[in-house]
């Protein structure tokens, strides 16, 4: 498993086609499969409960609430002195573009098994898409930032901090209109296995430094 150290930040003139293909091509499968979650109707990951609600409540296009929600995250990062890279800016732009695409391409569909289809594609392409963009080494997306900054200027716990912070999104989401469902609990424990099993084999690493 490819450990917190080996995922610090390296300058984007180190391999930048290698690595910038990986951030790019990663930030928009995961967008994709943030619209095929969303198609599925089963219930959306916690973040994306928010996203959808904020959406139904203002009347705009589920990617740009992800571009802005991801905006003021990182306004969050200044207290915490965190440093955004290039993948945490193309991160806000990229995927926001590729939700909104790919709920513009794919159909709701109304049977149950091919909704049952696009949840369990959604959440592995999901995972994939995750350790690829991460795995690029380029800068951390705006919410995973905002948790790691938070754990290493308080001290606690990576896995607390998460939590809570899910749940707190999770739940203003759902009051706020989110869609909540068999797929969150789904997504809430396959997403941590599958991104561990995904990430050691998509994450660069200069030629000197071993596999973890």
């Amino acid at each position: 498993m490819a450990t917190l150290t080996a995922l610090h930040q390296v300058p984007v003139r180190i391999a930048p086609i290698r690595r910038l293909s990986q951030l790019f091509a990663g930030l928009w499968l995961y967008g994709a499969s943030m619209g095929m979650h969303i198609r599925s109707t089963l219930g959306l990951d916690p973040w994306d409960v928010l996203h959808e609600g904020l959406a139904r409540r203002t009347g705009l296009s589920f990617g740009l609430i992800t571009a802005i929600t991801g905006v003021l995250v990182l306004l969050v990062w200044i207290p915490l002195k965190q440093k955004p890279g290039v993948g945490t800016i193309a991160n806000v732009v990229v995927i926001a573009i590729s939700v909104d695409v790919t709920l513009a391409i794919i159909p709701a569909p109304q049977e149950l098994l091919p909704r049952i289809v696009l949840l369990v594609l959604g959440i592995v392409l999901n995972a994939v898409a995750f350790a690829a963009y991460v795995g690029s080494r380029l800068g951390p997306g705006p919410r995973d930032g905002m948790v790691t900054g938070f754990c290493r200027r308080t001290g606690v716990s990576l896995r607390l901090t998460r939590t809570v912070v899910e749940l707190l999104v999770l739940g203003t989401g759902w009051l706020l209109g989110g869609t909540v469902g068999i797929g969150t609990i789904l997504y809430a424990v396959s997403i941590g296995p599958l991104a561990q099993l995904f990430l050691p084999a998509l994450t660069w690493r200069e030629r000197s430094q071993p596999a973890s």
